[in-house]
């Protein structure tokens, strides 16, 4: 099974680091973050990983190089300085892709989630399984539900956030136009066919999307001495 790390975002909260670097090379207790999810993806037998960038974005490739340090082999997806949002660019990623399912990650999260999980999630006629996390600080009212069937729901009375972490099939973003373009409509499209599918895992994840959450948890980190 192929990854893909979405790495493309500008980082706005993130300034001034981002000013220099792009998110995903900003450092958590000594190791930049992409480490993390690289490590992690090879771990779970993912052996081919695309990583799209925009802003400061030749700084990966010369980074991580073609993934050999991590056993792996990477592909890089350009979207020039402004970026093509999720849909976009995992649309034009397609080519890299391939036919067969595939994994997404967002660049700018940490978590422990064992991706080996996301290798038989997708049911016949399902084209997306989310991973969702309790409600952080930051976000309290969630973004979808899960049904007694395991189904993903735009709308429910209990609703749990989006990781970032997800398997699709390449199917699912036949319907995205080219450009620009947002992932939560197309979700919730599919939820509404009933082609999407979602667990809540409650393990360790973290959004770091501002200075102040990157700093607490390379802290944490090193108290507990991981990584």
């Amino acid at each position: 099974m192929k990854a893909m790390i979405l790495a493309a975002g500008r980082g706005e909260r993130m300034r001034p680091l981002t000013d220099l670097l792009p998110k995903p090379l900003l450092a958590v207790a000594g190791k930049p973050l992409i480490h993390y999810h690289l490590e992690a993806l090879s771990k779970s037998a993912v052996r081919h990983i695309v990583i799209n960038h925009a802003w400061l974005g030749h700084l990966l490739p010369q980074h991580l190089g073609t993934g050999e340090q991590f056993g792996i082999s990477i592909s890089y997806s350009d979207e020039g300085t402004e970026g093509l949002e999720t849909a976009g660019g995992i649309k034009k990623a397609l080519v890299l892709l391939g036919d067969e399912p595939f994994i997404v990650v967002n660049g700018d999260v940490f978590s422990d989630y064992p991706y080996q999980r996301l290798m038989n999630k997708l049911a016949p006629g399902i084209l997306a399984h989310l991973v969702l996390v309790p409600n952080p600080l930051q976000h309290p009212k969630g973004d979808f539900g899960i049904s007694a069937e395991g189904l993903a729901l735009a709308e429910a009375t209990q609703c749990f956030t989006f990781s970032g972490i997800a398997v699709y099939r390449p199917e699912f973003f036949s319907v995205v136009a080219e450009g620009k373009q947002k992932l939560a409509p197309y979700l919730r499209d599919a939820m509404a066919q009933h082609q999407v599918t979602a667990e809540l895992y409650q393990g360790q994840w973290h959004d770091i999307g501002t200075v102040q959450r990157l700093t607490e948890l390379s802290a944490q980190l090193e108290s507990t001495h991981v990584g």
